[in-house]
């Protein structure tokens, strides 16, 4: 659900530093919000700090944000921290990796160029020589 991000009420955090979020604001211009803040029905905030300030940096009125109906202190607590931690980097190697597969697509080879070209002039081919159903 879309909130105004101005009415989000930002209360005691553990994180009390954003951290440098230019990383965060490209990639929110660029894709998009990937993933929704978490709060509660009166808008507090209870996970997605970075992402809301992130938000807010770049003059977004609205931010993408799943409601919790009623959350205790504790439970709010818990997400807060889970989100946190429950996270791992990619590795050296995987990372690489990755860079090479997205380089691949967004380079390809002469091979590849010319059957990305070939490939619908024959799909298009068959599709005109087939019999009516």
């Amino acid at each position: 659900m879309l909130i105004a991000s101005d009415s989000i009420i930002v209360k005691n955090r553990i994180r009390r530093d954003v951290g440098d979020i230019k990383g965060l604001m490209e990639s929110l211009k660029k894709h998009g919000q990937l993933t929704p803040i978490i709060v509660t029905r009166n808008n507090e905030l209870i996970a997605g700090f970075r992402r809301l300030e992130a938000a807010k940096r770049l003059g977004w009125k609205s931010i993408e944000a799943v409601i919790l109906d009623r959350p205790s202190q504790q439970k709010k607590l818990e997400i807060e921290i889970e989100e946190n931690v429950q996270r791992q980097d990619l590795s050296a190697e995987e990372l690489a990796k990755g860079l090479l597969r997205l380089q691949k697509l967004r380079q390809p080879g002469l091979l590849a160029r010319i059957w990305n070209f070939i490939l619908p002039l024959l799909r298009a081919i068959f599709r005109r020589n087939r019999p009516p159903r």
